[in-house]
């Protein structure tokens, strides 16, 4: 039988014309961009042209995108950027993040503890949502950032963050958005939403790993963390990886309008799939973050009276991801469900199930076979 893939919140699989797009920069177009000849130039031009892709997906200039590895590093050149540049005047900082963030921003908020800086951590309710008047209780007049994800990878709750970002930008507050997870399967754009920085990763939207974007509004001024040369308005210094980012710039070029059609798609393979689990397994099913704005493509799903890993074990051929996420490590002890308040008996046996566009209805439908009859086999 073959495998099925139901993990696209963890990666996705590389469009093949956005594979076709990278081939020429793996051997003969091997020049650095910042070279005075002509096939020099012809690789910046290229590479301003894939700058150009990733603007246009979000909808700004291609002045305000630098170029990162990955979105991992993304957070943490805004968090520690904007950080930075506080404590490097030893001005008295504080920072907020929500109790659901990747690593990669919770990560980065400790170090900068670490370094001095005050850090808040704002709770969520129920369904994995922080409330503006949460967020407005743990802001104080030395608040300097407020980095909260638009939507979380495990739940694939839709945080409000124009409401959120408000509340800051009355304050002169900045506001980062680790926006990896939304980037390519919902609308963004920066400008709308309010936010100062923000993050997006190319493998969560069919481009290659090895290739992310931070939104940097202009005339926000921070520390990089790589030094060394002047690429990347001298916040990321190192050689360009061409390849990476002109994949990139043709992944935001594809996602870019595709993503009313894919939502359609992807929210009816969802609903398809839910309908099957729930209407076949007579016990109670708990649908993470069920009354909470969601992506069109997860379904954070628990069975009950069993464990989430021990289901994946019985059916190998399902990609899938359990309640334990990069933010966590151990079974069953996920940081974002355990945030909502959720019971441990509503998340022992959570399976995060995520599809993408190569996701076929035949998948769906054989997935939730194979996961009812695994169920069925552990609960006997």
């Amino acid at each position: 039988m073959k495998s099925i893939f139901l993990d696209y919140n963890a990666t996705t699989p590389i469009a093949p014309s956005v594979q076709e797009a990278m081939l020429p920069f793996m051997a003969e177009f091997f020049a650095c961009p910042d070279g005075m000849y002509a096939g020099s130039r012809a690789i910046d031009e290229t590479l301003e042209d894939a700058r150009g892709q990733v603007a246009h997906l979000l909808n700004v200039t291609s002045d305000e995108i630098i170029f990162c590895a990955t979105g991992t590093e993304s957070c943490n050149l805004a968090i520690k950027g904007v950080i930075g540049e506080y404590l490097t005047q030893r001005v008295p900082c504080h920072l907020v993040i929500s109790a659901v963030e990747h690593a990669a921003v919770a990560g980065s908020a400790a170090y900068c503890q670490r370094m001095g800086c005050d850090v808040t951590i704002v709770p969520v309710d129920r369904d994995g949502v922080v409330h503006p008047d949460a967020l407005l209780d743990a802001l104080r007049p030395t608040t300097k950032l407020v980095s909260i994800m638009l939507a979380n990878d495990e739940t694939g709750v839709v945080q409000p963050i124009r409401q959120l970002s408000n509340l800051c930008r009355e304050r002169g507050i900045l506001f980062h958005s680790d926006a990896c997870q939304a980037a390519g399967k919902i609308h963004v754009n920066p400008r709308q939403l309010g936010v100062d920085l923000l993050s997006i990763s190319a493998h969560k939207f069919y481009g290659p790993k090895g290739a992310a974007a931070l939104y940097l509004r202009e005339g926000i001024l921070i520390q990089p963390l790589i030094h060394g040369s002047g690429a990347e308005h001298s916040l990321r210094a190192g050689t360009a990886n061409i390849m990476a980012w002109v994949g990139m710039g043709k992944a935001a070029n594809l996602v870019g309008h595709s993503i009313d059609a894919a939502d359609e798609k992807l929210s009816g393979l969802i609903k398809l799939l839910n309908q099957k689990l729930t209407l076949s397994i007579p016990d109670r099913m708990v649908i993470h973050g069920a009354k909470a704005q969601r992506l069109p493509n997860t379904l954070c799903i628990n069975f009950p009276r069993i464990s989430g890993q021990e289901i994946l074990r019985r059916v190998p051929e399902i990609c899938a991801a359990t309640s334990t996420s990069d933010t966590v490590g151990g079974e069953n002890c996920s940081q974002v469900l355990a945030a909502m308040k959720v019971p441990p008996q509503d998340r022992q046996g959570t399976i995060r199930l995520s599809v993408g566009w190569y996701t076929s209805e035949e998948d769906v439908l054989q997935a939730a076979e194979l996961l009812i009859h695994a169920w069925e086999s552990l609960h006997q």
